[in-house]
């Protein structure tokens, strides 16, 4: 589980190499593949937000952990779920719109999503210990 007993320790030195981290910019990459098919009419729109919020999950991980105290982490990864949360609703959207016709990318997409979401919430736990 992650490198838990550094983590868990307080001493998050090299948060690059964690689980959540590496499955984040997979996420982050999936977005950026996804949204290049959205209409030019959503580049500033859905497509925006998209990739931003997928973007700040992984960078508030990396910020969190940078700050050095268990504290702040815990705070950042608070920040990394609440983006989370925010793709989840801009991928909602998505589909109902019915933009993007592949339905299994979507799928694929979001249980990636969710992964990242059971991790973040597995690495709070395991620093609030």
């Amino acid at each position: 589980m992650e490198n838990r007993k550094s983590i868990v320790s307080g001493a998050i030195s090299d948060h690059r190499n964690l689980n959540v981290r590496v499955a984040a910019v997979d996420l982050a990459t999936e977005v950026y593949n996804l949204t290049t098919e959205l209409p030019v009419e959503e580049k500033y729109g859905l497509c925006s937000q998209m990739r931003r919020a997928a973007v700040s999950i992984d960078s508030n991980i990396a910020e969190g952990a940078a700050r050095g105290s268990r504290k702040d982490f815990i705070r950042y990864l608070y920040f990394s779920s609440g983006s989370a949360s925010e793709l989840n609703t801009q991928l909602i959207i998505l589909k109902n719109i019915s933009i993007i016709s592949e339905d299994k990318r979507l799928i694929e997409i979001h249980e990636k999503l969710n992964s990242v979401i059971q991790m973040i919430h597995g690495l709070i736990r395991a620093l609030r210990k």
